[in-house]
């Protein structure tokens, strides 16, 4: 049995654990995704990549999660969750600190991916470690918390990046957060209870788990409607400093608008956990949250605001409301994926099937945009591609998820 079964079971694992430092390391962990963006133009600079090069460079990391997310979740529940969690952090923290020696952009890449698998580690076990840990009562809170880690990490790595390469190389930003990392283990060991002695998996019982959940629809569903969220986020969010810079917004600002854009999200998903605490539909919120996404973005981008007075004002609140009310959508699917695997499978396995899905959107959707947008000559025509995400994940969600699958009756609220 796993960890989390050992846990509803009837261990006491709650009260001597923390979900706090677990989502601090999904901070940290995300941070290594959002360090890039406004670094990106220092390392075309240095290593002379093309914008294409660059889509694929962001969309790299992805890599690691779009291939193994189910071999992750296999191997979470024969080694246990928190031991996943603190490899993925360890090859997080060696990742960085190897690209900081980069001098191709092979060898850049080759980094990125190393920390894409760590990334991968820690948000596959971060959810069903924190349902594990968290109060019955507050699980709705403790998942939305876990939600936001990603606007968090965005604000902080665009904030810091903007602030800190105008003084130091991206070299040193990369070896920054690496010690940044590095810092999360040792929290991770003294606040996280380990699992129950003799709890582990063995492989077949594991992999038996996970093929049950595999085969069970709703998962699949999930993972599908948060790719169409991530597609437009990820790569939005991803380019955001480098459409304003080429709007002509100069100095910081461009990365200031980005980092508090990408904060938004974080406190959109602290507010919906809010929202699932007080039972509003879950499939309401997501539908809401897609149609936003979609109108928004075509009022960014559609229009040629250039020469319009207070143009670039409405461009800004847009993209803010994109990126904020966007939020209702992962927080929605993180607080379901922990409580939808059948009663054999495992939501580890879940979360693994779901990351492998939505991070396969992470990937290709800054390569889109990218390619898009040199095709055009402009930006103008991004909202082909996020219109067209929109209207599959409301599709999809409007005739696929049921509030009975996704409201679970909020049985674990206490």
């Amino acid at each position: 049995m796993n960890a989390v079964s050992g846990a509803s079971a009837g261990h006491p694992v709650r009260a001597r654990s923390s979900w706090v430092p677990i989502v601090i390391a999904g901070v940290a962990a995300a941070m290594h995704i959002w360090k890039l963006p406004e670094a990106l133009s220092y390392i075309q600079r240095d290593l002379g990549m093309t914008l294409v090069e660059s889509g694929v460079l962001l969309g790299i990391v992805q890599v690691g999660s779009m291939l193994l997310g189910l071999g992750v979740s296999l191997f979470s529940e024969v080694i246990g969750l928190r031991r996943t969690l603190l490899i993925g952090m360890a090859l997080l923290t060696i990742g960085s600190l190897a690209g900081a020696f980069a001098d191709s952009t092979g060898f850049l890449m080759a980094t990125r991916a190393l920390e894409g698998v760590g990334f991968l580690m820690a948000t596959v076990v971060a959810p069903p470690l924190i349902r594990l840990t968290a109060h019955p009562a507050h699980a709705n809170i403790a998942m939305g918390w876990w939600g936001a880690f990603q606007g968090i990490a965005t604000f902080l790595a665009v904030l810091t990046s903007t602030l800190l390469l105008t003084a130091v190389s991206w070299q040193a930003w990369w070896v920054a957060m690496a010690v940044i990392t590095a810092a999360t283990i040792p929290l991770l060991l003294t606040f996280v209870a380990p699992p129950p002695a003799g709890r582990a998996s063995n492989v077949r019982l594991a992999t038996r788990r996970v093929l049950a959940t595999v085969k069970t629809s709703t998962p699949w569903i999930a993972g599908l409607v948060f790719a169409c969220y991530t597609l437009q986020w990820g790569s939005v969010i991803g380019f955001l400093p480098t459409i304003f810079d080429e709007a002509g917004v100069g100095g910081l600002w461009p990365g200031i608008v980005t980092a508090v854009v990408g904060g938004l999200n974080g406190v959109g998903n602290i507010l919906t956990g809010r929202l699932h605490q007080h039972g509003i539909p879950m499939r309401r919120l997501i539908l809401i949250g897609l149609i936003t996404m979609g109108v928004t973005s075509v009022i960014t981008f559609a229009p040629d605001w250039t020469g319009v007075p207070g143009g670039l004002a409405v461009q800004i609140v847009a993209v803010a409301l994109f990126s904020g009310i966007g939020a209702l959508i992962p927080a929605s699917l993180n607080r379901i994926a922990v409580d939808i695997a059948p009663p054999d499978g495992s939501p580890a396995a879940v979360m693994g099937l779901m990351v492998q899905i939505y991070n396969g959107a992470n990937f290709v959707g800054p390569i889109i945009l990218a390619a898009i947008a040199t095709a055009a000559g402009s930006w103008h025509y991004s909202w082909i591609m996020t219109g067209a995400a929109t209207l599959l994940g409301v599709l999809l969600a409007s005739c696929f998820l049921s509030e009975r699958q996704l409201g679970l009756d909020f049985r674990h609220r206490g």
